[in-house]
């Protein structure tokens, strides 16, 4: 049976949504043509996170709660409006990436299975200054979000002393992002040297709520990921619907709601009606340009009392002045005995909760899973059935990583039993959830 196909004409353009029936959201019943009937009510506001950068398409081709997969290249077949242009990325690699300018290539995108939009912080017209500084707001689990919004009002005070004006959106999932845009006369590394310089000052007047530590085991109450302004990184930008189950959106916000802010309000059945109400609290932020002279003399006093580069993402080329790339906890020194075992696997694994590396402190791993979701529904059985040790539990001691496949991203529970007396601590036992992100690529190799 041929796949049904619905032409919409967007602004003098005609764009196919193949699928439009197609359930994208399944506790909602929220269709694809849904998803698109959404961004285009919200075009403006949506264009103005993304007009003129290049994008990361990110594809859930089943929906929300199916497998996504990131794709840097556009795709050979498009049609001939759809602009690209090349980047460069750290590993050496180029891509021709698309860039959105225009209601009728975002409907283009949505059609692919873009649910959320992640661009860079770049222009087409200059891909090596960005123009927006992002302060991402990331809470370690277990912190309520009003913590999250007391942190993006220091934030915001911050940002104005440095002479910059903070923009608050949701990040629809557990966050708070906070954008200011910038001159685009700084390179990536000055950019993030600034970042690292803010998400310090924000730890210091905040220190019992904000934390700049890159390593989890050092992490308290909200972490200021400044690692998100390094090059290639990419962040949902504003009006993005999330892969929740709710269908959640990254919503922009006025100060003033931010003291009181709840997330979950803000869905694709929800938002179109505030826009058109209140309109969009992000106007006027491509008009609100500041300058990163007083954070980069502030990262020069950082720098001039000891304090140093802070650790990048692993698969960035290690930089002059970084520290170790190695936990804390997991450092050698000199010549003393190597201290730490390294745990063992869960059954028919090869590899434990920390891989080879050896550790002092008892973790154990629970689950792999293809979503975040799945994870922590393996992580709620695995308390059900040890309530004593869960009870001791704090929230610094759970540790969700997103790791990253080939092409796809997927999520690792890990505890640590430190705070468990040695005699009631749990074993390491098989994984609530198994799954295995290499297997169609081992399903696909010849004699597999």
């Amino acid at each position: 049976m041929p796949t049904r196909k619905e032409v919409l004409e967007v602004a003098g353009r005609e764009v196919a949504v193949s699928n439009p029936d197609k359930v994208f959201f399944p506790e909602t019943g929220r269709t694809k043509m849904d998803l698109v009937r959404f961004y285009l009510a919200v075009a403006d506001g949506a264009l103005r996170g993304i007009d003129g950068r290049p994008m990361a398409l990110k594809r859930f081709v089943n929906g929300a709660a199916g497998e996504f997969f990131f794709q840097k290249r556009a795709p050979e077949s498009r049609p001939e409006w759809i602009e690209t242009v090349t980047l460069s990325f750290p590993s050496g690699r180029t891509a021709d990436e698309i860039v959105i300018r225009e209601p009728a290539q975002l409907v283009w995108i949505v059609n692919l299975g873009c649910i959320d939009l992640n661009p860079h912080p770049v222009r087409a017209e200059d891909l090596d200054h960005p123009d927006e500084l992002r302060v991402d707001l990331d809470p370690i689990p277990g912190v309520e979000f009003a913590q999250v919004r007391e942190v993006a009002l220091a934030t915001r005070e911050v940002l104005e002393d440095f002479g910059l004006v903070g923009w608050p959106k949701t990040s629809g999932s557990r966050g708070i992002h906070v954008y200011a845009r910038i001159e685009p006369r700084w390179t990536f590394p000055e950019v993030r040297r600034a970042a690292l310089a803010l998400a310090r000052e924000v730890e210091r007047r905040v220190p019992e709520l904000a934390t700049s530590a890159w390593w989890k085991e050092e992490r308290h109450g909200v972490f200021l990921d400044y690692n998100q302004n390094a090059k290639d990184r990419t962040v949902a930008s504003q009006y993005s619907v999330r892969p929740t189950p709710d269908a959640r959106v990254s919503t922009p916000l006025t100060w003033d709601e931010v003291p009181d802010v709840d997330p979950s309000a803000f869905t694709i059945g929800t938002v179109p009606e505030r826009m058109a109400s209140i309109g969009d609290p992000s106007e006027g932020i491509d008009e609100a340009v500041g300058s990163l002279d007083a954070l980069l003399e502030l990262a020069e006093q950082h720098e001039a009392v000891g304090f140093g580069d802070a650790p990048w993402p692993p698969h960035y080329e290690k930089q002059t002045g970084e520290p170790p790339r190695v936990q804390p906890s997991k450092r050698r020194t000199g010549s003393a005995p190597r201290e730490g075992i390294v745990p063992p696997p869960a059954p028919g694994k090869d590899a434990g909760p920390t891989g080879r590396r050896r550790t002092t402190h008892p973790i154990i791993e629970i689950a792999r899973a293809a979503t975040q979701d799945e994870a922590l529904a393996g992580f709620e059985r695995w308390k059900a059935r040890h309530p004593d040790a869960a009870a001791r539990l704090e929230p610094p001691d759970l540790m969700v990583d997103a790791m990253r496949g080939r092409s796809t991203a997927w999520y690792r529970i890990r505890v640590n039993l430190r705070h468990v007396p040695e005699g009631e601590r749990p074993a390491q036992e098989a994984l609530e959830v198994d799954y295995d992100p290499w297997a169609e690529l081992r399903e696909g190799r010849p004699g597999s």
